[in-house]
């Protein structure tokens, strides 16, 4: 049995039928193509899968799709407009705050959260923040300093 969704992904809608059982990253993925949000885990622990739902980071490896009815999703493609990188990708790239690249989805995605929460975090905010997200290359140090940077050029307008 299928069940019918309708969720509007980065500003597009979107009507699908679905397993119950299709978790939202699954859907992201497999189904609209959308092949930034990375699955990690499929346990909650690694963070590679954080979306925004309704403006809330949520691991989306943990939501069925199902529950994303009716909601708003902004994934990692979201963030750029008209072919122009959001300044936290920016940053990131200016910062180094990657390596192999497999987190920075993710970690945009939670630090896109965070200041639009808190649009001036300390470091300490910053890493608090980050809890969610594992990278096992850099050390966060670039990242931290990505996330500040983008404070400063986005000055509360995440």
């Amino acid at each position: 049995m299928t069940h019918s969704i309708s969720l509007t992904v980065n500003g597009v809608q979107h009507t699908h039928e679905v397993e119950p059982r299709l978790l939202l990253v699954h859907y992201l993925r497999d189904v609209l193509g959308l092949t930034g949000t990375n699955v990690g885990c499929d346990t909650s622990q690694c963070g590679a899968c954080t979306v925004l739902l309704d403006d809330v980071a949520v691991k989306s490896c943990t939501v069925l799709a199902v529950q994303a009815d009716g909601a708003s999703v902004t994934t990692i493609e979201g963030l750029a407009q008209n072919g122009n990188l959001h300044p936290l990708q920016e940053a990131f790239w200016e910062k180094h705050g990657l390596q192999c690249g497999f987190c920075t989805p993710g970690m945009i995605m939670s630090s896109y959260a965070l200041l639009q929460d808190n649009p001036h975090p300390t470091e300490t905010e910053i890493r608090h923040g980050l809890e969610g997200n594992l990278c096992r290359c850099t050390g966060y140090q670039n990242i931290v300093k990505a996330v500040a940077a983008a404070a400063e050029t986005i000055g509360g307008e995440a």
